[in-house]
């Protein structure tokens, strides 16, 4: 099975098997007032390990972006949790680039969140929650087709 990962505070995330979609959502690591960003990286890894715990064979994930401050800092330690847990359970990991994810998806390597939403709710037979499961979904189907 598959576990596709868009980490940010609010990760989306999709399981996939057989060609379809098992299930999928997104998971809110906000801060709680008064939290440092330890809390959040901390539910994070907590969260991770029971999904990696279903049977997972292989976890993709947004190649993190440096789009500078906070949003960077969570993305890029969110990602090495992904990899700490993966080596620690053996299970392979890869990236993709959002330009591929949006090029593969929609022809277009710079398409816009509605464009990705609209692709992902072809998938999905309803409207994502947001655009970080639709992300999400979207590189799970991609993973398969590539990885097969």
């Amino acid at each position: 099975m598959i576990l596709a990962l868009d980490c940010a505070t609010k990760t989306g995330w999709c399981l996939w098997s057989n060609g379809k979609i098992v299930e999928s959502g997104t998971e809110d690591f906000s801060k709680q007032r008064g939290e440092s960003n330890g809390m959040m990286f901390l539910r994070f890894r907590i969260w991770l390990t029971k999904m990696l715990l279903r049977s997972i064979t292989l976890v993709v994930y947004e190649l993190a972006h440096h789009r500078g401050g906070a949003a960077t800092e969570i993305c890029v330690n969110l990602t090495g949790r992904v990899q700490e847990m993966c080596s620690e359970l053996k299970i392979e990991y890869t990236t993709v680039h959002s330009n591929t994810l949006k090029k593969w998806a929609t022809g277009c390597g710079h398409a816009d969140k509605g464009e990705m939403m609209v692709r992902a709710g072809i998938e999905l037979g309803r409207k994502p929650i947001d655009d970080n499961e639709a992300d999400a979904v979207l590189m799970a189907k991609w993973a398969s087709e590539k990885y097969k």
